[in-house]
């Protein structure tokens, strides 16, 4: 009973905890459940050389050591480097069909006029098929080939996942989509198809991540305090991140980091508190092998998705206060920071999807 109740708590709080801060502070929640989300309402804060400064090198040192780490870890592992075979048929057709959306994601072709806003899919599908062949590639074996049945079940699970990002973006409205507008119902599917390829876009890069040596086995580092796994430190930090993202709701332009930082608090808490397998509990003996890569696919995936939507007709456009400057595409250079911590969210809920045996 505790156990689903724990898992109940999830949502009920990475719901309701935006919404109780936006009550609390005496406005109208009407305008943050608008759907689907139009004009936007909050107005954010200039650049700031200062801001930008201090968070570019909040972020410089905690990458510091991990990039440090990946650069100097030597190439001998635990375990032999997989033999590469040969890269399979499918894949292949999949890396045509790629190249083939790729092109007319960036491009206006009349005939192509009804479906350039949905090239989204398009592209993401033949991505994942593309680097699960990498993988076949490398280890010989691959998530989608594994696991078929788990893997399929990551689609569903990533459309529900985003959403909660989309929904959370409400309250601080980091980014818009631009392009075409849907009713309501037909919004809700078309997005839903774009958001089901997340998790398993994440999932096939990390696969493939963790078949290198450098990153699957000679990844070591400093160990975590035994105390920071300690149940009173977990669950303080559950309340404060709760707190956090109650309070985006209230001051998006000075907690919007915590929209990627504070639900992987609150899982992450929880899901220790019901005895869910955790899969970074190697930081505490030194291995970050498996945060590293998690963290890396997210900012690999990143890359490719603010590449792909840079020219693509039905595209999110971004608004980030304090530190709006020095664009990679689309993305200003730290808002890449997110993909980070993202990536470590999306481990932890696929991991959920896909048991120890069959995981990606």
């Amino acid at each position: 009973m505790r156990r689903w109740a724990t898992v109940l708590l999830w949502p009920c709080l990475l719901l309701a905890l935006p919404l109780a801060g936006v009550l609390a502070s005496g406005r109208s929640p009407a305008p943050f459940l608008d759907f689907p989300p139009r004009t936007p309402f909050i107005a954010h804060a200039p650049f700031s050389g200062v801001v930008f400064g201090a968070l570019g090198l909040a972020v410089l040192a905690v990458l510091a050591p991990l990039l440090r780490g990946l650069i100097c870890a030597g190439g001998k592992g635990r375990g032999a480097a997989p033999s590469p075979g040969r890269f399979p048929w499918w894949g292949t057709a999949a890396a045509v069909a790629l190249l083939a959306a790729w092109c007319l994601a960036w491009n206006r072709f009349p005939w192509f006029e009804g479906l350039q806003p949905h090239t989204f899919p398009l592209l993401w599908v033949p991505f994942i098929i593309v680097v699960n062949g990498l993988c076949q590639r490398r280890t010989g074996s691959c998530p989608m080939r594994r696991a078929p049945g788990r893997f399929l079940l990551l689609f569903p699970v990533s459309a529900l996942f985003w959403w909660f990002f989309e929904y959370l973006n409400r309250f601080v409205q980091n980014w818009t989509y631009s392009g075409a507008e849907y009713p309501p119902a037909a919004y809700f599917l078309l997005a839903s198809l774009s958001f089901a390829t997340v998790l398993p876009a994440v999932a096939s890069v990390r696969a493939w991540l963790e078949s290198f040596p450098r990153i699957a086995h000679t990844w070591r580092g400093r160990a975590l305090p035994p105390a920071l796994g300690h149940p009173a430190v977990r669950y303080a930090g559950v309340g404060l991140a709760a707190l956090g993202l109650a309070g985006i709701g209230v001051w998006p332009d000075i907690l919007f980091p915590l929209l990627w930082l504070a639900p992987l608090v609150i899982v992450g808490g929880l899901g220790a508190a019901i005895g869910a397998p955790n899969p970074v509990a190697g930081v505490f003996h030194g291995d970050w092998s498996v945060p590293v890569s998690a963290a890396l696919a997210g900012l690999v995936c990143g890359f490719f998705w603010e590449m792909w939507n840079f020219h693509s007709l039905v595209r999110w456009e971004y608004s980030i206060p304090f530190v709006h400057r020095f664009q990679v595409f689309e993305m200003p250079l730290l808002g890449y920071a997110g993909y980070w911590p993202f990536g470590l969210e999306c481990l932890l809920v696929s991991r959920m999807v896909m048991p120890p045996s069959t995981r990606p």
